[in-house]
Formats: structure tokens, sequence, C-alpha cells
């Protein structure tokens, strides 16, 4: 293996199989505990299911939006020190230091797509030191084109039922979060399109001084890729299942308006196989294997509305791949950029960088481009915030996919508080997707459309529209669906 020049040693290769050992027992046992559940039921009670079990569209909306573009959706901006982890992800520093250590940030103060006003965030049980959240989520989805396909797509309603929780330690130091969902989507025809996601994550820092601290992530998953999403095989009229496990060990410096963070994670996939069309089976297991990072970012704050940071990350993804050709590669990506407040009501972020990526099949090569991102939040009252987000990268679009993409996208999003419990939210998305090695461009158009309704602590009501339509010179990839849902949610 080799990383622009750097050839890693035998040494390394050894201890990251020994490693990787005991995370492919874990994927073994996760995909054999779920293609293992009982397929039983009657299509009387999978109906039945299917009209009265439930999900949380805005979720749902949100996860196969992100799997069926390279560029992800707009998402919380991450806090320190959680940023060591999420090292690309927008970091509100300028905005942590408009305000003095251990001041409270009003509600009103706070971005509306994330904000909890008192009495409605949720109360939790507590129990000494731990306190739980759990929530259960019950909806409809309508679907105008299930299988992806280009003219005549056949539209069906599934419901979605979504139980989940979360474990927090009550701790001034050395906190822990523990979060478990799982997610089970049954359509009323096609039992093809049946699918249960579950997930379990273990977060937590442990601090070794007042300014130093070493953070932990670790998850275990049986996830599925979603029919028409731009890792999904083409042809395909069923989800792939596959197994994920992440490991993320960082450490974290913090000091005045400095942070630095260094850290390593390894993430393992072993997949299973899609259903096609003719009714063949299309396996994926030359994606299964390993991908190993290495992270780091630098953040100053010079004051109240200005700050700058640097982030690198580089990458070595060992995949099985096939006898036809190779699926292992290597890379770098690198941003650095400013965040800044212009007034209380502008503020934002912009980097640009480099990203590069070898891969060792020869028809594909090495892969070199600058990349760049912006975001900017504008927020003409304290009601109303207009979101607006440009980006583009180069290879990370799937890890485990052998062509490269390199990708370009602008989003905008409105979010305004109607009330303290009812939020509206819209969002519309372009993007253009450019693949190495093989002759397709796609452009892929979105819009997202909500409605949030917090009846109390305990409970809620969503309502989600979301329309999609991606056009690719491969008239194969060429879609556009529309899906619709309701859901309630329950949580203590």
């Amino acid at each position: 293996m080799r990383i622009d020049g750097f050839r890693l040693s035998s040494t390394v290769r050894i201890f990251a199989a020994l490693r990787n050992e005991p995370r492919r027992c874990v994927l073994h046992v996760l995909l054999t505990c779920m293609r293992g559940r009982n397929p039983g039921c009657t299509a009387q009670c999978r109906r039945w299911g299917a009209c009265f079990s439930a999900a949380v569209l805005l979720a749902v909306s949100v996860s196969s939006s992100a799997q069926a573009q390279a560029i992800s959706p707009l998402t919380p901006p991450a806090s320190p020190p959680w940023n060591a982890e999420r090292i690309f992800e927008p970091v509100p520093y300028a905005q942590l230091w408009s305000h003095y250590p251990g001041e409270k940030i009003d509600p009103e103060d706070t971005p509306v797509s994330t904000r909890q006003w008192p009495g409605y965030e949720p109360k939790g049980v507590r129990d000494h030191d731990w306190i739980f959240y759990p929530s259960v989520s019950a909806g409809g989805l309508y679907d105008s084109n299930v299988f992806a396909s280009n003219g005549g797509g056949k539209s069906y309603i599934a419901g979605v039922l979504n139980p989940s929780l979360r474990v927090e330690r009550l701790s001034d130091g050395n906190p822990l979060t523990f979060d478990t969902y799982v997610k089970s989507t049954r359509y009323s025809h096609y039992s093809s399109l049946d699918q249960t996601d579950a997930r379990a994550r273990l977060r937590g820092r442990i601090d070794l001084r007042d300014s130093d601290a070493l953070l932990y992530n670790f998850q275990a998953a049986y996830l599925h890729e979603a029919v028409g999403s731009l890792s999904s095989p083409l042809g395909a009229v069923s989800p792939t299942p596959y197994g994920y496990t992440h490991e993320d060990l960082t450490y974290w410096h913090h000091h005045g308006r400095l942070s630095f963070s260094l850290g390593a994670s390894n993430e393992n996939y072993d997949f299973g196989s899609a259903q096609a069309q003719n009714g063949s089976t299309i396996s994926e297991d030359s994606r299964d294997g390993s991908v190993n990072k290495l992270h780091s970012r630098f953040d100053y704050a010079f004051g109240a509305n200005f700050g700058v940071f640097t982030a690198i990350e580089g990458n070595v993804r060992d995949l099985r791949g096939s006898s036809s050709g190779s699926l292992s590669s290597q890379g770098l990506r690198s941003l650095t950029g400013v965040n800044f407040n212009l007034t209380h009501l502008i503020s934002g972020e912009i980097g640009v960088g480099y990203t590069s990526q070898h891969f060792e099949d020869p028809t594909i090569g090495t892969v070199s481009a600058p990349a760049y991102r912006a975001l900017l939040r504008w927020s003409p009252t304290r009601a109303l915030d207009f979101t607006l987000k440009g980006e583009e990268i180069t290879t990370e679009a799937v890890d485990t996919v052998t062509s490269a993409v390199r990708a370009q996208a602008v989003m905008l999003r409105a979010d305004y508080s109607l009330r303290r419990n009812v939020v509206l939210s819209a969002l519309g998305s372009y993007e253009n997707d450019k693949f190495v090695g093989q002759d397709r461009q796609d452009n892929v158009y979105s819009t997202v459309l909500s409605v949030q309704y917090l009846l109390n602590r305990f409970s809620s009501i969503g309502l989600d529209y979301k329309y999609v339509n991606r056009k690719s010179n491969l008239t194969t990839a060429t879609y556009d669906k529309h899906e619709v849902g309701l859901n309630v949610t329950a949580h203590f």
C-alpha cells in the first residue's frame, strides 16, 4: 500500500489484519442474526403491519436523500470537542467565542432547526447517575417509485416502526452516551423491499487533564442501501444489506483559543446480495473489506467574530475486489478556511483544499482536484433561518465503490418557527456527479418540505414531502420519485 510516496510497512499490514479479525466476527454475527430472522409472517400480517406500523418520515427522508446523493444534506454543526471526529463539518467557533465562558445561550439564539424550548424537551427517566431517553415513532409512507425505475414507476404504501433509546451518564467529567435503534420498514406489496435496520453506538470522553481528553466512538450496525441510491447496483429491485462496524479514537487538546486533535478510525463492511429485475442474484461480496483513516484538525479563534481552521485526513481502503479488478485505493483530503460572524444576523464558514485518491485499478489511476465548501446562515429574525451550502468533493461518494466521483452541489434551506412548538422547513438542492472511469454523468434535483409539531414534551407529529429527480446519460440510472408521509413520535 502506498499513500503519496509513503509505503506502509508489513508490520502495519499485520497489525491491521489482526485488529480487523474481531470486527469480521461481529459482522458475521450481525448478518447471520438479521438474515435468519423468522420469515413466517403471513401476507395478511405484513399488510396489517404496513398500515399500522411506523416511520420517522423526516429521518427516512434524510437518510434516503443522503444515500441518493454523494454530498450529504445540511446537518447540525459539530460542537467541540466532537468536531475532532467530524473534522470536515463546520464548527461555529466564532459563535462560541461571542459568549462569556459558562454563559447560557438563550433558545431563541440557537438555530431554528435544532432549537429546544423549555417544556418541550424530552424529560427522560433518571436512575442514579444515568438518564434514559426512550422513544418510538409510528407512521406511514407513500412512495411513487419504489424501484427507482425510469418511467412507469410502481407506487406503494409502507409503514415503519422505529423504537430507539439513548442513555447518558450524568457526570461533570468523563461523559458517556449509548444509543441504539431498530427501524423496520414493511411495504403493502413487494416484500423484497422490506428491510430492518439496527444500530448500536457507544461514545464518550476520557478527561486526562483540564485541557486534554481522549474521545472514543464504537458502532455496530446492520443497514441497507436504498434502491436507486448512488452505490446501489444498477437493475436491483431490493435493498442491499450490509454489516458495518466503526471504531474511532482521538486525542483532543484545548488551550485558550486553540484546539487541536489527532485521531485514527477503522471501518469494516460485509455486504450481502441484492435481487435483480430478472430474478437473478447480484452479489456485492467484492465490496467487503476495511477503510482505515488518520485525521487531524486545528482551530484558532482570533476573537468573537473570526476564527480559522485546518483539517486533513488520509485513508487506506483495503477491499476484496474481484478477478476483474481491484477496488482498493489510498488517498488524502484537506480543507483550510475561516468561520465568522459578520453581524448578529450573518454567520458562516468558507474552506478550500485539495483531494487526491490513487486507485489500484489502472483504468482509474489517480484522481485529484481542488475541493471547497461554503456554509452561510442568515437570520433576518429570531424565528427564521436561511442556510446556503455549496461544496465540491472528489472520490468521497462511497468508500466501497470502485469508481471515483467528482461531485458539486448547492443547497438552500429555510427554517421558520411559526410558534414555539411548530417548525416549518424547506430544502432545495442541486448536485452534479461526474464518474471517473465510466462514461456517466448525473444531475440530481431534490426538494424536501416538512412540518414538525411538538404537542408537549412527550409527543410530536411530523408531516414530510420529498421529491428526487436524477437525470443521467445512463438511461437505467435516470428516475424521479415523490415521497409523502406522516409520523407520530412518543418520547420520555
